[in-house]
């Protein structure tokens, strides 16, 4: 299934990741391991205020960013052959492979498409928490549970879901460190249970469907 392919995926990057931070002397020789921190991209001043809030010039990138590469893929998803393509390999890819569709070249190709997406991410993402072995994990693992707690048969779903994930990170965090006077990963915790717990409720996301067999 859809979602046993994303958690095999998840778990080799994880296993990937812990041999990389391994100190082994012959992978160290090799992979010799690189930190930069975040203010050696851009100073901690670059950032404006808003009604009080401080928002970093790379926040608004970012979602400018994604924002455009949303509209780009939505319009290739709809409106291109290829995107058809996609949209009926991602359905249901035996009878998509039945009618004559390249379901190899599409599945590829859509790797690529994620790959390329995945180096965007990390290029955008690297100012804001430098650069390390674990510099995209937290992204993967919250985009997995945006694409589960959204449902996998919809596009609009996972975009909204992960925007709501992270509107609630951001007020969880603000109130764990209201409490405690640092940051907590209560919040992390907090957020993902509540995920579940919806999950439990509406195993196909929230705005997934049971998918309906005719006979």
């Amino acid at each position: 299934s859809i979602v046993s392919k994303q958690i095999l995926t998840l778990g080799i990057i994880l296993i990937l990741l812990g041999i990389m931070n391994m100190n082994v002397a012959f992978l160290n020789r090799f992979f010799p391991p690189v930190t930069i921190r975040p203010e050696q991209f851009i100073p901690q001043s670059y950032a404006l205020n808003i009604l009080g809030a401080r928002i970093e010039w790379n926040t608004i990138f970012i979602f400018v960013l994604t924002m455009v590469l949303m509209a780009i893929i939505f319009w290739f998803i709809q409106k291109t052959k290829w995107g058809l393509a996609t949209r009926v390999t991602a359905s249901n890819e035996t009878i998509a492979r039945l009618m004559g569709v390249p379901t190899k070249k599409v599945t590829m190709f859509a790797w690529a498409v994620a790959a390329m997406l995945g180096t965007i991410a990390g290029i955008a993402l690297a100012p804001r928490v430098g650069i390390n072995p674990n510099l995209l994990i937290g992204v993967q693992v919250g985009a997995f549970f945006a694409a589960v707690f959204g449902g996998f048969a919809t596009f609009h779903g996972p975009v909204i879901a992960a925007y709501m994930i992270g509107f609630a990170l951001s007020i969880t965090r603000y109130m764990a460190v209201s409490v405690f006077s640092t940051r907590s990963v209560i919040a992390e915790i907090f957020i993902y249970a509540l995920i579940l717990v919806i999950l439990y409720f509406k195993p196909y996301g929230i705005f997934g469907k049971q998918p309906e067999r005719k006979v």
